[in-house]
């Protein structure tokens, strides 16, 4: 029996998933990676943002220990431990996958991987030497990187990206973050924790601009209550020193200006045009049932992909989802609709399926329900009883989506993602029991409303 190759480019979750879960398989596994696996979610994006959000929330909950009658004093942070926790926390989840494709027998080579056809990949190895890569399959997991706004230069220094700003020394005193996309809430919550003033700017007329507009208003309200400052349907139009002027005519002076406008694909330079691989904006064009180009044996993942979620969890699905195609032929696509989005702020907020905005674009009329966290024995007990859940399905048929703003929404979704992913009717859904006292009771009564018979 033959076993066949397969070459990745890109190192990131996308791509090391898709070589761990190739390892399933009968088949030789080369990974080839220009900077450090990983990629970004795991060196510069979600691990690190995380950590740093923990140590603000950690900051919160000592600064507010007298509501439940502790009181702390002397209270002090050592920036540079601070510091050296999350690299180290990262260094040991980058050394762990390392030795996860070791352990797997995976080929790791480090350099910048291209296209030279449709069966071999030509590597610029990090000693300058070039390394040509025999291949039956290809697939590209090569990432994306922060997206930039024409007239405003990122220096890495007065105006950075998220790339930058999660190494800090320490957290600047005034920023001025420009998006209010999830990371631009997320870095707006994490530093107004931290004490430092923060202004955000959209250009749209709400934060989180294709979210549902009541948990992400309800977001907005919180997060404004702490005293972030959002300016809505404005934009930047330039930067003058440090000053920044706006489109309502108002300026202000900024120790940082952080832009955080989403992220562009990086699909530059790796031979797509010369092989034939179709690509729209930057991004590449799938079959999203199998998560092949048009050249049938290259695939691609992760946030190259066309017209999908830019997440890391959907990038390991669509790994999952090659992989299988390639081993087996058979194909295994990804439920797209049951996609948790998560952003990661105090309050989180998340989301599932289908929204209000969303279903009228698609002309899908649905029924509606929602609980306030008020009235939650648990979320009170721990100050955190602000926010709401809410829940959505087709008239006379099965739930479509959920958003939930409030104390560890990130968790509480899957429940959630489940029931849209299995298309549960509510009638189905509100018969199951939530223990007391939990926040997940909240769900529990959106599901009773939903089907005509609420409790509380």
């Amino acid at each position: 029996m033959k076993i066949e190759k397969i070459t990745i480019i890109g190192g990131g979750p996308a791509g090391y998933a898709a070589a761990l879960y190739a390892s399933n398989f009968e088949l030789e596994i080369t990974l080839i990676e220009s900077d450090t696996l990983g990629g970004t979610c795991l060196n510069r994006g979600c691990i690190p943002a995380k950590y740093w959000l923990h140590v603000a929330e950690l900051n919160h909950e000592i600064d507010n220990s007298k509501d439940f009658g502790i009181e702390i004093t002397g209270k002090n942070i050592d920036w540079k431990a601070t510091a050296q926790k999350r690299l180290d926390t990262v260094n040991k989840l980058v050394g762990g996958i390392g030795m996860l494709l070791k352990s797997k027998k995976v080929n790791v080579i480090e350099g910048w991987g291209a296209i030279k056809d449709s069966n071999k990949v030509i590597v610029k190895t990090t000693e300058g030497k070039e390394e040509e890569v025999s291949t039956d399959y290809i697939l590209l997991a090569t990432g994306s990187k922060p997206r930039e706004i024409p007239n405003i230069n990122v220096d890495g220094e007065f105006v950075i990206t998220s790339d930058t700003a999660l190494s800090w020394e320490e957290p600047p005193k005034k920023v001025c973050v420009i998006g209010a996309g999830a990371i631009g809430c997320e870095f707006a919550s994490l530093l107004n924790d931290l004490g430092s003033e923060v202004t955000v700017v959209e250009l749209d007329k709400e934060i989180l601009p294709g979210l549902d507009k009541r948990t992400s208003g309800e977001l907005r309200k919180q997060l404004s209550s702490r005293g972030v400052d959002f300016k809505l349907s404005t934009s930047v139009k330039n930067i003058s020193n440090k000053d920044v002027n706006f489109s309502d005519d108002t300026s202000d002076s900024f120790d940082c200006v952080l832009v955080a406008v989403g992220r562009a694909p990086l699909t530059e330079n790796i031979g797509l045009e010369e092989i034939g691989v179709n690509v729209n904006k930057g991004f590449v064009e799938v079959d999203l049932k199998t998560m092949q180009t048009d050249v049938e044996n290259i695939y691609a993942l992760g946030d190259i992909v066309y017209d999908t979620p830019q997440l890391a969890h959907v990038a390991f699905a669509e790994a999952i989802s090659a992989i299988t195609h390639i081993a087996t032929g058979e194909s295994s696509p990804v439920n797209y609709k049951a996609i948790p989005y998560v952003v990661y702020t105090r309050p989180e907020l998340a989301e599932v399926g289908l929204n209000s905005e969303k279903a009228k674009e698609i002309g899908i009329k649905l029924n509606q329900a929602q609980h306030s966290f008020a009235g939650i024995g648990r979320a009170l007990l721990q100050n955190q009883n602000k926010g709401i859940v809410k829940v959505y399905s087709e008239e006379d048929g099965p739930i479509v989506g959920a958003s939930v703003c409030g104390p560890s929404a990130g968790e509480m979704i899957h429940e959630l993602m489940y029931m849209v992913g299995w298309e549960a009717l509510p009638s189905e859904a509100s018969e199951f029991i939530h223990a007391h006292p939990t926040l997940s009771e909240a769900i529990g009564e959106s599901l009773l409303s939903l089907n005509g018979r609420g409790l509380h």
